[in-house]
């Protein structure tokens, strides 16, 4: 939903393998702080209760998608500033 923000998933989703394989276009679509913050709501609802078990496991379900989106962008993330801080070292 983030334009500039589909080329830098895209990006790391080469070094995901080939287990992931529906995680990069959920990632391409979810933003790092989107699926943060619905995870979040994800949690919340399992800690709360009151919902049935079929609820309960596809809310653990989508918990478990959300935290893979997340793990991709945090991955990529710290790629990047391993490449940014490569080369800065190189420079100097």
């Amino acid at each position: 939903m983030t334009g500039g923000s589909t080329g830098e998933a895209a990006d790391g989703a080469t070094d995901a393998g080939q287990g992931a394989a529906a995680e990069p276009e959920v990632a391409s679509v979810l933003g790092y702080e989107q699926a943060r913050d619905e995870l979040i709501e994800v949690v919340r609802s399992l800690e709360a209760g009151g919902t049935t078990l079929e609820e309960s496991l596809a809310l653990w379900e989508r918990g478990e998608e959300l935290a893979k989106v997340c793990r991709h962008w945090l991955e990529g993330a710290r790629a990047r500033l391993d490449a940014a801080l490569a080369e800065e070292s190189g420079e100097s």
